[in-house]
C-alpha cells in the first residue's frame, strides 16, 4: 500500500504530541517515511477535519510540522478556515461531512456518500505519505477503512481515439468480472492529452462499475505518481509498456484492431510478441492478450494471477531491470548528426550492442507494415 503512517488523532491533545509526531517521521519499517519523503523530494500529508475544534488542532499540526520538518511538506484534503490558513486548499466545504448521529445523518446520507467517494479518489491521486484524520469518526473511518482496502490497478487505454473506444469498452468489462475478486477495487484511468479522447473517456467512465480515477495525460507527476500507488497495469500495446517497465509496475498487455489489420499484422510480422520489452528480452515476460483473445474472461484471470502470484511479480520486475540495461547504452548516442552517426559505428562494435541493434532491426520491421 502507498500509505506509511495512517494517524487518527484525538481532540484532547496535549503538548507532547508534536515530540510524538517528530519521532515517528524517523520510526524504520522497510522504508521510514522520511527515507520515501526525501526520495520524492517532499512530505505528502493527507489531512480529514470536519469540525471547528479539528480544524484548529490540525492547523496546529501543519504549522509545526513545516517548522520541524527538514523536507518541504505539502498538504491535501478537508478542513477548515484554520487549515486554509496553513495552505490547505480543502476539497469541499468541512461542514459536508460534520453531521453526528444516524438519525440526523440520514437527510444527508447522499452527500455523504458522494464526500466520502470524492475523499477516497482524491487521496489515491494524491499517494500521501502519512493520512491523518482528527474527528468526525463517523465519516474518518469508513475512509480509513476503505482506503487500506483498495486495490488501485492502472489502466492505459490508448493515445487514439480510435484505440480508446475499441479498448475501453473491453477493460471496463474486464473490471466488471474483477469487482468481485477485491473488495474496494479503484481503476485509475491515464487520459491522454487529446481532447476527443478526454471528452470519450469522461462520458463513459459514469456507466463503469467500479470506482474510477481520472489522472490528465500532461501531468507527468501525477502520471508516476499514480503508477507508484498501483498494484499494477493493463494497458494497450504501446510505449506505455516501456514507461511501466521504468516505474517497475507490473503490467498486461492488451489489443485489439480491425479483423483485416489484425490479420495483415499476423500476415506481416515475423516476431512472436508485440511489447517491447518482450521484443527486446526475446520471452513473454509480460502476459500479451491479442486480437480474439482479447476478452474480458481473458484478461481477468491474468490480472488476478499478477495481483497475487509474487513470484510473477517479482519475475517482471527483476526483467525491467534486465530490459533497461539493454537500452541504456543508446544514451551514448547523442550530438550532432555526423557525430551521432560516428558513435552508432562505434557503439555496435561492442556484443552489449547486439539486443538493442535487433530491437531497432525489429522496428523497423513494424513501421514497414504499418506504412506500406
Amino acid at each position: 500500500m502507498f500509505l506509511k503512517r495512517v494517524w487518527n488523532v484525538k481532540i484532547d491533545m496535549n503538548s507532547r504530541f508534536f515530540r510524538v509526531v517528530k519521532r515517528s517521521l524517523s520510526v524504520s519499517g522497510r522504508e521510514s517515511v522520511r527515507d520515501l519523503a526525501s526520495k520524492d523530494g517532499e512530505l505528502r500529508v493527507f489531512l480529514v477535519a470536519g469540525e471547528v475544534s479539528g480544524d484548529i488542532i490540525a492547523s496546529r499540526f501543519m504549522n509545526s510540522l513545516e517548522r520541524l520538518s527538514p523536507i518541504p511538506v505539502r498538504f491535501a484534503g478537508v478542513g477548515g478556515l484554520m487549515m486554509s490558513r496553513q495552505g490547505l486548499n480543502s476539497l469541499f466545504p468541512m461542514e459536508d461531512i460534520a453531521v453526528m448521529g444516524i438519525w440526523e445523518l440520514l437527510p444527508h446520507l447522499s452527500m455523504f456518500k458522494l464526500r466520502l467517494k470524492e475523499t477516497i479518489e482524491s487521496a489515491l491521486t494524491f499517494r500521501p505519505h502519512v493520512v491523518l484524520t482528527v474527528d468526525s469518526k463517523g465519516f474518518s473511518f469508513r475512509f480509513l477503512k476503505k482506503l487500506r482496502e483498495s486495490t488501485i490497478i492502472s489502466l492505459l487505454p490508448g493515445s487514439r481515439l480510435q484505440e480508446v473506444t475499441r479498448m475501453l469498452s473491453i477493460f471496463s468489462r474486464t473490471m466488471e468480472l474483477l469487482k468481485n475478486a477485491f473488495s474496494e477495487l479503484t481503476a485509475v484511468i491515464h487520459v491522454a492529452p487529446n481532447m476527443h479522447v478526454e471528452e470519450y473517456i469522461g462520458k463513459a467512465v459514469h456507466e463503469w462499475p467500479v470506482s474510477v480515477v481520472l489522472v490528465p495525460g500532461g501531468s507527468p507527476c501525477m502520471r508516476y505518481n499514480s503508477f507508484s500507488a498501483s498494484r499494477l497495469a493493463l494497458c494497450t500495446s504501446g510505449t506505455v509498456a516501456v514507461e511501466l517497465q521504468l516505474a517497475r509496475l507490473p503490467c498486461v498487455v492488451a489489443y485489439r484492431a480491425h479483423l483485416l489489420t489484425e490479420w495483415f499484422i499476423r500476415y506481416k510480422a515475423k516476431i512472436p510478441y508485440i511489447s517491447l520489452p518482450n521484443i527486446v528480452l526475446d520471452s513473454p515476460i509480460i502476459p500479451e492478450a491479442l486480437f480474439e483473445v482479447c476478452t474480458p474472461s481473458r484478461l481477468a484471470p491474468l490480472l488476478i494471477d499478477l495481483m497475487h502470484d509474487e513470484s510473477l511479480r517479482w519475475k517482471q520486475v527483476s526483467a525491467a531491470e534486465k530490459f533497461l540495461n539493454l537500452l541504456h547504452p543508446l544514451d551514448r548516442i547523442s550530438g550532432s548528426p555526423a557525430r551521432s552517426g560516428h558513435n552508432l559505428l562505434e557503439y555496435t562494435k561492442h556484443d552489449s550492442s547486439i539486443s538493442s541493434i535487433e530491437l531497432l532491426k525489429d522496428l523497423t520491421v513494424v513501421l514497414q507494415f504499418f506504412i506500406s
